[in-house]
């Protein structure tokens, strides 16, 4: 029987009718805008997220609870469903430990069910994709073992490669130290980063302007894809869909890679990134 449940966090930056497509439930995380002492969950409109990141409004996130992660789980459990749950990086969030403590919590409540939890170690479309490789196997007959033990056995081949465009978003993140920022701005310097096998963001070079920062990230998945032409990537962007359209073209004719998902970046995760912001994901030999 192939009764079981693929959930993540919206820190995946599924598309909504994606998420939906796939069966997949995704848990809101939330964040509060500056001012407005109210929490929300990130199905914000985007365009007016980042336009009011651009207009100097501060927003802070916040991580599910044990508590939260149950609310949301338990009624999946109690109707019959096993449960996989792909969370994101421990390596930036919290989030992932509560719902491991959560889903402890349900499987000594619920004994007869499965319960499973995978660390992706990934965020934003990086994790979307782990989950879209899961929900696909997931429709192809595959068990929730199988599942749980291919998300294992491939998330550190899940590449994320990225560009911001504006250092202050990580200065305030503590990403980049403010001197870098302000250097890095008036010398108009990117960052190209990724996320390591830890689940940290890392800077791993340096770019002189944006359109040389966006060729930086092709260049990673020249080196580094496997089967580029077979496989579907995933670009994650902070409202500049020019710039994501060019990469996407860029890796279509170049690589010949026949499918590439465009999504917004949410808030969770723009909040800390910011406008501009730029990435892609694929399947490498490493991340």
């Amino acid at each position: 029987m192939n009764d079981y449940l693929i959930i993540t966090d919206s820190s995946c930056d599924l598309p909504v009718s994606l998420a939906e497509e796939l069966g997949v439930k995704v848990i809101k995380l939330e964040f509060i805008i500056e001012g407005e002492g109210a929490k929300k969950n990130d199905a914000m409109d985007e365009k007016q997220f980042y336009e009011l990141l651009r207009s100097g409004k501060m927003v802070t996130t916040s991580a599910i609870s044990m508590e939260r992660f149950i609310s949301e789980v338990e009624p999946e459990v109690a109707a019959g469903h096993d449960v996989l749950y792909l969370g994101f990086s421990s390596g930036l969030s919290s989030t992932y430990n509560a719902g491991f403590l959560g889903a402890q919590e349900l499987s000594e409540k619920y004994p007869d069910r499965k319960i499973y939890t995978v660390d992706t170690l990934a965020a934003s479309m990086g994790q979307g994709l782990l989950v879209w490789y899961a929900a696909n196997m997931q429709k192809e007959g595959k068990t929730i073992e199988e599942v749980r033990d291919f998300v294992e056995d491939n998330k550190l081949k899940l590449a994320h490669w990225f560009t911001v465009n504006d250092l202050f978003f990580l200065k305030r993140g503590g990403r980049v130290s403010a001197a870098t920022a302000l250097v890095g701005t008036m010398l108009n310097i990117k960052p190209v980063m990724h996320v390591d096998d830890e689940g940290h963001l890392i800077k791993v070079t340096t770019a002189r302007g944006r359109k040389n920062a966006i060729n930086a990230l092709f260049e990673e998945v020249k080196k580094t894809a496997i089967d580029a032409a077979g496989q579907t990537m995933f670009i994650s962007h902070g409202d500049c869909i020019e710039d994501a359209e060019y990469l996407a073209e860029k890796v279509k004719s170049e690589l010949s890679v026949k499918d590439v998902i465009i999504s917004y970046i949410g808030p969770v995760i723009g909040a800390h990134s910011g406008p501009g912001t730029l990435a892609l994901f694929f399947i490498g030999t490493n991340r």
